[in-house]
Order: structure tokens, then sequence, then C-alpha cells
């Protein structure tokens, strides 16, 4: 398995040293941003907790027939729920259902092939219905020993609190911008492009690092010219519309265009110039532009609505509040 980054194996050990010591919840909740490396930590720690002779530093020996076994993928007292596909076989689902749960609740209840402990990883974890949900919930409550049931989700909110506040919480949160930079080092990224890549991802190693592997810095520069182009009249918000919902890169491009408030924002709040748009004055029209523009960004997988309607309109808002700045200076 892959080297952990600093902040996944402060977290693993937290975990590895209360499992040595029998202190280890029978349900764990990995919480905290995506891409912050949560799934990989519950992968290390099911191992874990399903090797035999686990090594002093708490690590999986490796060697043992239940390591050979989960690193083969075919451990049978591991388990791992996900989406699952739909009726027509053609695609997954777009959430957990309840009979995926109750089948878990069921094969908890058996007695763990290899004699040791019994593993099961949720993830998404936010993404259970109601129904799933409450299913899961009977599971909770009705703990046996050597039963570990690890949840992994990005958005703890959508879990309900019954089992939130039944689960031990391992939270990822984004480190300092020194161990991120290191971190980002270490894959053999240079200063420039690290500081830059940090500064788009407002500090989260794993965004930086994902946008520096597959070249998203460069997307983002042409957003925010092209906003800047359509707040000075020089591209139509229509054209824009259509150019930016022409492929799957879509999200990150309405992600970008929404961030360009709060880079403008930051910067004016730190006094210091803004090497890309200089935002218009008026906080509640940029805020409501900001919170619409995530909002259409949420709702692009739903095919029903007219999305290039709704960017144009929103960029056709954000060519307004420009000429409404200019006619204010003017006026002056």
């Amino acid at each position: 398995m892959s080297e952990l980054a600093p902040w996944q194996q402060r977290i693993f050990d937290q975990a590895a040293g209360s499992a040595a010591e029998g202190r280890l919840g029978h349900a764990l909740l990995l919480l905290g941003p995506a891409l912050m490396g949560k799934r990989e930590v519950a992968l290390r720690l099911s191992r874990r907790l399903l090797c035999a002779t686990p090594a002093a530093d708490g690590q999986a020996c490796g060697s043992c027939r239940g390591c050979r076994l989960f690193q083969a993928g075919n451990h049978p007292d591991f388990k791992h729920v996900s989406f699952m596909p739909n009726d027509k076989g053609d695609k997954l689902r777009s959430e957990i259902v309840v009979d995926q749960m109750r089948a878990l609740g069921h094969w908890f209840s058996l007695t763990p092939q290899m004699g040791g402990a019994q593993v099961a990883l949720v993830e998404p974890a936010h993404a259970l219905n109601t129904a799933a949900a409450n299913a899961l919930l009977k599971t909770l409550e009705e703990p046996s020993p050597g039963r570990y049931l690890l949840l992994v989700t990005d958005q703890p909110a959508r879990l309900p609190a019954t089992i939130r506040s039944r689960c031990q919480r391992l939270e990822f949160r984004t480190p300092s911008r020194e161990e991120s930079a290191a971190w980002l080092a270490a894959r053999g990224h240079g200063p420039q492009a690290r500081e830059r890549a940090l500064d788009a991802a407002r500090g989260h190693p794993g965004l930086a690092a994902e946008w520096l592997d597959e070249g998203r810095l460069a997307l983002r520069n042409e957003v925010m010219a092209e906003l800047g182009a359509v707040a000075e009249g020089r591209r139509a918000p229509v054209e824009t519309a259509s150019a930016w919902l022409g492929d799957e890169l879509a999200p990150l491009r309405l992600r970008f265009a929404a961030e360009a408030v709060l880079d403008g924002l930051s910067h004016r709040l730190a006094g210091t110039p803004d090497p890309g748009l200089t935002l218009p004055e008026d906080f509640p029209k940029l805020s409501a532009w900001f919170d619409a523009t995530n909002r259409l960004r949420s709702q692009l997988a739903l095919p029903a609505l007219r999305h290039d309607l709704a960017l144009a309109g929103l960029l056709l808002e954000w060519r307004s509040m420009f000429k409404d700045t200019t006619r204010t200076r003017a006026g002056r």
C-alpha cells in the first residue's frame, strides 16, 4: 500500500493505538473534506483490524493469511458497501439503499469465517437513503465484540444525528500550509506551481495535487479570463455559457467562476491588489451570484433543466454588476 500523507498518518496512528489498547469504537465516522485520503486510511485501518499479527507500529504485518487475502481483495470478513447497479444494470444507483444495509446487518450476525474481527466500510455514508439509514441504525444499536463499522463521508451533516452520535469521530482537517507544501514537493511539484495550486485550493493539499496532476490550473486561468471578457462586454454570455457546458468539466468551470468572488473579496479584505478581476462593491449581489452559481453547479446532473439558459442568465447578471459599477464611478 502507498505511503500515507502526514495528516493521514496521524489519524491512522490514533485509531491503531486505540485498537491496540482495546479502546476503538465499534463504529467509526471518518469525516472531512473530499480528497483528504479518508478512504485510504479506512482501508489501512480495516487491514490492521483483520491482521492476525499486527506490527509494533500499529501497521498490519502484511504476511499473515488475513493480510494476503485482504491484499487480494477477497477477505471473507471484510465488506465494502457503496453504490450498486440499478435494476437495469446499466449504471450505478445514486444512493445506498435499504437492502444493502439489511444484508450488512445479517452479515454482521454471522460468525467471522477466519475467527477474528469483521470489518465493513460504507462510503459515501451520506448517500444512505432514509430507509437505509434506519436499517443501519439497528445495526449500530446492537454492537457485537470484534465487529467494526467504518463510515466515510465528506458531508456528515447529511447523516442522521442518531447515526453520528453513535460513532467515534476521526476528523480530517486541512493541514498547515508548510506541511501541505512539503507534501506536494515530495510529489515532484515545483515551488511556484505548488504555491499557485495551494492558493487556488485554499490550502487543501489533496485538491491542489489533483489540479496540478490534471492540469486544471490552466482551466482556472481560462475561466477567470473569460469572466473578465464577459464583464467588459468582449464576450457574449450565451456564447460563454454554451462553451462552459460543452464537456464534463462544466462543474469545475462553475466552481472556478464562483470562487472568483471569494478571491476578489479575500484580496479586498486583506488590502492587497487583486491580480484578477476588480469586483464591484455590491456585496449582497456578489453573495447572491456566488450562491446561485454553486446551486447551478449542484444541479448539472439533472437533465430536465435548461442549464444553458440558467448559466447565460447568471453571466448576463455578472456583466450587469460591472456595468452598474462603471456607471456609479462615472457619476461621481
